[in-house]
């Protein structure tokens, strides 16, 4: 019997690859956007309010979504457009976290600082 994502309740299977190769993607992401996105801490704690099995589905499907159009490379502005490259991430995520910022619980902040600190 194959091994299911963390992803497959949404239907994404083996696209998206394994939860483990998906979190590899949103730190290297992450850290390359670090520099261009000024509200990272709110992107790694919405990663962690995504992961948490507490997290309502309709708000973990808002937020898998917006962290997959931010670590997936095709995206409607190329991340790696000088200066333009991660507008369009950000106005994806903004939204997604705002629809979602009650969810966001401060044990997600915490982790989220903690991460940020121990990759810095």
């Amino acid at each position: 019997m194959a091994q299911e994502s963390g992803f497959d309740f949404f239907g994404f299977g083996d696209k998206l690859g394994s939860e483990g190769e998906v979190r590899e993607k949103f730190w290297r992401t992450a850290k390359k956007a670090a520099r261009h996105i000024p509200f990272m801490e709110d992107v790694v704690a919405a990663y962690y309010c995504a992961m948490d099995k507490n997290t309502p589905l309709r708000a973990k499907g808002i937020l898998i979504a917006a962290l997959g159009y931010f670590v997936l490379p095709i995206d409607l502005i190329p991340d790696f457009v000088v200066g333009l490259g991660f507008t369009d991430d950000i106005a994806v995520l903004t939204a997604a976290i705002t629809a979602v910022s009650a969810h966001i619980t401060p044990a997600h902040r915490q982790a989220a600082r903690d991460a940020i600190a121990d990759r810095s």
